[in-house]
Order: C-alpha cells, then structure tokens, then sequence
C-alpha cells in the first residue's frame, strides 16, 4: 500500500533513569547549509538541509530527482516516509520517522546533536493553508523559540519561531518528525527515543494523545487530531476505528468557515483512503478522489490515484483502475505500490 510504516528499530535495552537527564536552557546547531526552496520544493529543500549538517554535498535538485520525478506533474507532498527512504537508499546514512511527537523530544534530539524535520500546517498570508516542512536546529528557553531552517521563510537568523507556534502547527500533520543520523549514532536516538523507538508503542501513543486533543480542543485544531486519530488507527490497521475518527473530522470540516477550511488537506495525507478503502466503503473513496483532485489545476497526487484505481477494481471497473493505477506510477514509481497492482490485476 501507499502508506509505509515507521523504520523498525529495537526497542531500547537500557533500563530507562527515574530522572530524565538535564538539558541545556538553549542549544544551536551549526553547519547547515540554507537552501531557498525552487518553487513547490519545500520537502527536497528541507531534506537537503538537514542532510548537509552530516556532510551531504547534494542539494535540493538532486533531492527532488528522486522524490518528485515527475518535474511537468508538480507533484503537491512527499511524505515523512520518503524522505527516509531517499536518505537510506541515496545516502550512507540512516533516518527514521515517528508521529505524536512533543516540544521535550525536539529539545532533547538537539541537545544530543541531531537535527529534526517536521512536516506542519502553514497559514501563509497571501494564500490558504497548506503543508510545510521545517529544519528545527536548536532552542531558547528564555526566549521560548525554536531556531528553525526554513526553505520559505529564511535562515534562523531571520526566522525563530516561538515553541506554542511549533505544538500548534505541528499538531497539523500528527507531529511527524524525521531524525536523520549516522549508523553509529543509531543506539543514541533510539535511548533518546525511549519506548517511541518501537513503531507499534510509537502509534497506540500517538492515537491516544489524538483522541484525548479531539476530546478538549475545537474547530479547526479539533479536525486536526480527529484526523490525526484516523491516521494513527490507519498504521495500526484499525481500519473501522480510523474511518469513524475520518468520519468526525470530515464532520467538523464542514462547519469550519471558508477561511478556516484546510482543503488542501487531502494532498498531503491519505490514511482516509486507506481507511474506507479497507472497510468497503470505495465509493467514498472514489468521492474523496473527487474532492481532492478538483482542487489541483494538473494531474498529480499519486496517491490519490492509486487509492482511486484500487477503488475503481473492487467496484469492477478494471478499466478505469489500470487508467489511475498508471497515472500514479507515473507520476512517482518510488512511492507508491502501483506497480504491483498493476501487475497483479492486468490482463
């Protein structure tokens, strides 16, 4: 399927202190190397900074040739588990990727030396909202910001963020956070990690703290951890669970003003297809689609034609599902299992 579960890792050995080990009141990582993002490049750009703090020469361009292959496309998103498949398969060193992640985990990553990607929700002033991904390369207690790298933005120097900022927009796409680090150094995230190295712990947490956001929060943010619930529940293969989480975002989407609908959403996250799609609702996945890709002015969003074609095949339009099925492996081979599919259901 489209949706790829975090990198396994062992869970840690060490038996875990009483007392968390005391970190800095700020930190600063030196040696990225800021990148402007080309236009729609902010996942290539944002890999690539992270990426020349450990010594990667490459940049954006050559980021982007793999991620986004298809340039006349456009394609909107690349997911968290991308950018650590670019990283294991293009480069010597490792990453991993985990959700439901906190303001004490960041801090506690850049304190050790390492560090973090996250993809979040943006409001840009000019335009409605939108994903977005960011380099957080250190922090200020006393002045309660992030010192973040950002491809749109600018360097820190130009750019802190304070950290409410950060937990609210983060909370966007279910706090997901990428960790790029050398093989050796594997041991030391995962003890940073604690009990979050296990992929499993890691998405029961992060579905919990979900649903108890969906229980206190309202409006927009509580659309955002209903989704976050449903996309969580996906990677557990809850399937019913994640369709009635899907099912009361979608809910609460539609009393949002127009201002305030995210209705790019679906560009950048697509556990909702999975989640009807496996509870035989594929005529809402087939209206889904719908709704996503009227919203684009080309045919991009592989996934949203992947989920389309496996819809259309279970309904017995096999025509219509090898016409989706290719458009999606077209547009990105990498990403996607569409060329399984393909290969399971031709004639």
């Amino acid at each position: 399927t489209v949706l790829a579960g975090p990198t396994e890792t062992p869970a840690p050995s060490a038996t875990p202190s009483l007392t968390p080990t005391p970190i800095p009141a700020s930190v600063a990582l030196e040696g990225i190397r800021h990148e402007y993002q080309k236009f729609n490049n902010c996942a290539p750009a944002s890999l690539s900074m992270a990426l020349s703090y450990w010594g990667w020469p490459g940049d954006q361009i050559e980021a982007r040739a793999y991620l986004r292959p298809s340039f006349e496309a456009d394609d909107k998103n690349v997911n968290a588990f991308e950018l650590v498949d670019f990283v294991e398969k293009q480069t010597d060193l490792d990453a991993l990727w985990r959700v439901g992640g906190d303001l004490d985990m960041l801090k506690r990553l850049l304190a050790a030396g390492f560090p973090v990607l996250i993809e979040k929700g943006l409001d840009p002033h000019d335009d409605a909202w939108m994903g977005h991904y960011q380099v957080i390369s250190g922090y200020n207690d006393a002045k309660g910001q992030f010192r973040v790298y950002d491809s749109y933005e600018g360097p820190p120097e130009a750019y802190g963020v304070p950290y409410e900022t950060i937990a609210q927009f983060w909370r966007h796409f279910d706090f997901v956070y990428v960790v790029i680090f050398p093989s050796e150094r594997a041991a030391q995230v995962q003890s940073i990690l604690g009990p979050n190295s296990d992929p499993l712990w890691n998405f029961q947490a992060a579905a919990e703290l979900a649903l108890a956001e969906a229980n206190s929060l309202s409006g927009r943010e509580q659309f955002f951890a209903w989704y976050n619930r449903g996309t969580s529940l996906v990677f557990l293969q809850d399937y019913a669970g994640a369709a009635q989480a899907y099912d009361n975002a979608f809910a609460i989407y539609a009393t949002l003003s127009e201002e305030e609908r995210p209705w790019r959403v679906l560009w950048y996250q697509d556990g909702s297809y999975a989640a009807y799609y496996y509870t035989g609702r594929y005529q809402d996945v087939i209206n889904l689609a719908h709704t996503a890709l009227v919203t684009v002015d080309k045919p991009v969003l592989e996934e949203t034609y992947y989920w389309r074609g496996l819809a259309k095949e279970a309904l017995g339009d096999h025509e219509g599902a090898l016409e989706d099925l290719n458009r999606a492996f077209a547009l990105n081979p990498n990403s996607t299992s569409a060329g399984a599919e393909l290969q399971r259901i031709s004639p």
